[in-house]
């Protein structure tokens, strides 16, 4: 294989994976986001509690999927 081809090849699959984590943080932020409307809608009063642990999640899940951009932009 010659190296243009080589080059091509690892940039793509760095590609499918900086796609594939994005994708599993728009996952993992819709189902925090979908459980904290949950939680509200039965405890109203405990809004703030759940907002704050909400966001707290939110950002680590962003945290990992950032994380696994890089480390697959690294790879190309």
């Amino acid at each position: 294989m010659n190296e243009g081809m080589e080059f091509a090849f690892h940039g793509g699959i760095a590609a499918i994976g900086a796609g594939l984590a994005a994708v599993g943080a728009g996952i993992g932020i819709g189902k925090i986001g979908g459980s904290a409307v949950e939680a509200i809608a039965r405890q109203p009063e405990a809004y703030n509690k759940i907002q704050t642990t909400m966001i707290i999640a939110a950002a680590l899940v962003e945290g990992v999927a950032l994380f696994g951009v890089v480390v697959a932009m690294l790879q190309a």
